[in-house]
């Protein structure tokens, strides 16, 4: 799980940069390295706006936290788990792609009563 602690917004915004033209489609694939601190930030950033451990956020292969009020969850599958893949879930993350349309395309699998981030969402923008 990726830490929840506090995010400097600064390093947010640089991290969504720095792959922001891969995300509009306009270069290159970004290096992993810079893939991955985009998505566990980003991922950091929900944790702390929306505390919690009742749902269940996992971006592979980068991070997974837990997040949002409610009944806390310890072992096994959580019964409210949403998972999705790095490019999708900056797309949310800065925006670029709203929740409804990602659940109803079945890039973003949410299961579970507290499984809609649309209120947190998007973290930042560019």
């Amino acid at each position: 799980m990726a830490s929840s602690r506090s995010v400097d917004p600064a390093e947010l915004r640089a991290a969504i940069t720095a792959i922001s033209p891969w995300l509009s489609g306009s270069g290159p694939d970004p290096a992993r390295p810079e893939l991955a601190a985009a998505v566990r930030l980003s991922l950091r950033t929900l944790a702390a706006d929306a505390p919690g451990k009742s749902v269940e956020v996992r971006v592979p292969p980068f991070a997974a936290v837990q997040c949002v009020e409610g009944l806390r969850h310890t072992r096994g599958t959580p019964p409210n788990v949403v998972e999705t893949d790095p490019r999708t879930w900056l797309e949310l993350a800065t925006g670029q792609l709203g929740w409804a349309d990602a659940v109803e395309s079945g890039r973003v699998t949410a299961s579970g009563s507290r499984a809609d981030l649309a209120r947190w969402l998007p973290l930042v923008r560019l």
